[in-house]
């Protein structure tokens, strides 16, 4: 989910394929024999959910050509999954008496990753059907061969299906693996190119996007100017957008007080790298007020070469990354950060910049402003997803995913769902907010991220469609796959999760400001209309901004315990559910009937007055279906960080 800048925002689905369908279990689990395909042996374990839903009779394009180019990933299960998965809840869990008590990555690997005669037999199995092993590392073996090896490997047959006017090839039955490496296997991926497979680039990243920049009038802190010359809404004059918050009211906001995320490390992932991060995130800190970074602050894990660049729309990633180092920044000065790009916007990317945070200890907390939408996840991927995220919580390291800026996605794909990776068990999806700082850095109120757009009427006597149509909102419901983790029982209501009865989990957990309306003030160099290159600042917002916002947030908790590592947080952040801890976020925070709004004024090409300017008014606290209320809600969970949640993580 790209941040959404106050120009129309690229669909995030398009830059990160990241289809996840995470399992609390935290591995696969093997089912029956399959079925017997092109006379394969019986005694077999299935690999659930490599089969993908679209791979439909109706779909059927008849049999994948023998020779047909494969490359797959076979994820190891370690020598104890269901083992890892209970010591990722007992160590995240403040009830247990192994709470807190993380493993090394030694350690982990020690107890759980994977043995070397597991590996050999797994290798052993892979090359005799035809295949060859092309990497091998401690999560996964690399592989590649024709469709008819893999066919011989897996047990299944891969026919060609259409799915959204392409043909991709993909398992006609379940994919399985001999009966003797059902300890050893985690899971496949990679028998379905869909959208994965795409053509390897140069490595050679594009120049930044195009200049954007927001028109005035704004707002110096919520409600400072207001458009008296404007129409009227919901009974008085609405106040001007604000020019973007900065780190000093953010700070003031969420309960930053002495804090500063001195001696934390936070970690980002993103895809690809901005060419200009460690200029940018100097000037714009020097410009607004925060501290100078000392050297060697900022650091940044780079993969050797970069793939998908046109597919994934790499240069777009440049303000994902500039972002979220500028928000962390902002929030938690003192705290380091690690920047670790993947090579594409792909999963086996995206995952192995997860690895790498993982296996290297990188970091305790890591913001993730990227997903998918669930319908697009499969379980095959999510496996391997989720072992990551539990391997990282036995080790003390926490992920936040930014849980959408399409609401229920309703308006977005024509069905209500949530989004992926943020539907994992095992992250802490963070939801969003429109938020009002006033003077002097007061914090005034929030509500739950929700737009109505209504344009000024030709005339300008009126707001044209009052109060609009739906303009993006914090992401959030219930997911149709992921069971309810149990950290939620109790908290979230049954008319949200389905009922004690088949609970499932819903999103968010936690939620901080994400309305671009009432968003943040992030510098990047960009491609100036005469084609230079030049550092310019806009207002930004999405829950991009939300994650890691509360990314740092978490920052100035662990410099609150003293340094120990807070690890995979929901547990903690349930636990303080209901206390001054949070603030309770409503859809109407100045009482019942009294909405909301504010004025935007844009440039029409996004750039300058050259072809006009266009105002609008922006109704706040109308996300979609989703409502913010009291209590848990599916907008921001259990509310956003208040004065006193920091101060809660003492010891």
């Amino acid at each position: 989910m790209r941040s959404t800048r106050t120009r129309s925002p690229r669909a995030r689905a398009r830059l990160a394929w990241a289809a996840t369908l995470p399992l609390v279990a935290g591995a696969l689990a093997f089912g029956a024999p399959a079925a017997d395909a092109a006379g394969h042996d019986d005694g077999r374990h299935a690999l659930q959910g490599t089969k993908p839903l679209w791979a439909t009779r109706q779909a059927d394009q008849g049999a994948t050509a023998a020779a047909t180019a494969v490359g797959a990933r076979v994820y190891l299960a370690g020598r104890d999954a269901k083992g890892l998965a209970d010591y990722a809840r007992a160590v995240s869990d403040p009830h247990s008496a192994a709470y807190g008590k993380y493993l090394s990555p030694a350690q982990v690997r020690a107890r759980y990753g994977a043995t070397h005669d597991q590996i050999a037999k797994v290798t052993d199995w892979l090359e005799g059907s035809g295949l060859k092993v092309t990497g091998t590392t401690n999560r996964y073996l690399a592989v590649t061969g024709d469709a008819a090896a893999a066919e011989r490997a897996f047990a299944t047959d891969l026919h060609n299906y259409r799915k959204a006017g392409h043909t991709y090839h993909a398992p006609s039955i379940t994919a399985s693996a001999p009966a003797s490496l059902a300890g050893a296997v985690l899971t496949v991926t990679g028998l379905d190119n869909a959208p994965k497979l795409a053509k390897h680039h140069s490595g050679e990243l594009p120049p930044p996007e195009g200049v954007f920049r927001n028109s005035g009038p704004f707002s110096s802190y919520y409600g400072s100017k207001t458009a008296k010359k404007l129409p009227p809404a919901y009974g008085s004059r609405a106040p001007y957008a604000i020019k973007g918050y900065t780190g000093r009211q953010l700070r003031a906001a969420y309960g930053a007080k002495k804090w500063t995320g001195k001696g934390v490390t936070v970690a980002i992932t993103d895809a690809y790298a901005s060419p200009t991060i460690t200029q940018d995130a100097a000037r714009y800190a020097a410009r607004n007020g925060d501290p100078r970074y000392r050297s060697g602050q900022i650091s940044q894990v780079l993969p050797k070469d970069y793939t998908h660049i046109e597919e994934c729309g790499a240069a777009g990633w440049y303000g994902e990354e500039t972002l979220d180092v500028e928000a962390v920044h902002a929030v938690a000065p003192d705290s380091d950060i690690v920047y670790v790009g993947g090579a594409s916007c792909m999963d086996d990317d995206l995952l192995d910049s997860l690895g790498k945070i993982v296996d290297g200890h990188l970091a305790d907390i890591v913001s993730n402003s990227w997903g998918d939408i669930e319908a697009n996840e499969t379980p095959d991927v999510a496996a391997a997803y989720d072992q990551i995220f539990q391997q990282g919580a036995v080790q003390g390291i926490g992920f936040y995913f930014s849980s959408g800026d399409n609401g229920d996605e309703v308006a977005n794909t024509g069905t209500k769902q949530v989004d992926t990776p943020a539907n994992s068990a095992w992250v802490t999806a963070v939801g969003g907010t429109s938020l009002a700082v006033g003077k002097h850095d007061a914090y005034q109120w929030e509500t739950g991220w929700g737009t109505q757009k209504a344009v000024l009427s030709k005339d300008g006597s009126s707001w044209a469609g009052f109060p609009g149509t739906f303009n993006g909102g914090a992401g959030g419901g219930t997911s149709k796959t992921v069971p309810q983790p149990f950290y939620q029982r109790g908290v979230v209501p049954d008319g949200l999760s389905g009922g004690l009865e088949g609970a499932m989990r819903t999103v968010p957990d936690i939620a901080a400001v994400a309305d671009p309306n009432t968003g943040f003030l992030v510098g990047q160099t960009q491609t100036l209309p005469d084609g230079s290159l030049g550092y310019d600042e806009y207002r930004i917002g999405g829950t991009s901004l939300a994650a890691p916002v509360i990314a740092g947030v978490q920052a100035l908790a662990q410099q609150a315990r003293h340094g120990v590592a807070i690890g995979f947080a929901n547990p903690a952040i349930y636990q303080r559910y209901g206390t001054a801890a949070y603030h309770d976020v409503t859809d109407h925070p100045l009482g019942a009937g009294r909405d909301l709004a504010v004025v935007r004024v844009d440039y029409v090409n996004g750039t300058d007055d050259a072809k006009g300017t266009t105002t609008s008014l922006r109704s706040l606290g109308k996300d979609s279906s989703l409502h913010a209320g009291v209590g848990y809600d599916d907008v921001t969970g259990v509310g956003t960080p208040g004065a006193g949640y920091v101060s809660s993580y003492r010891p």
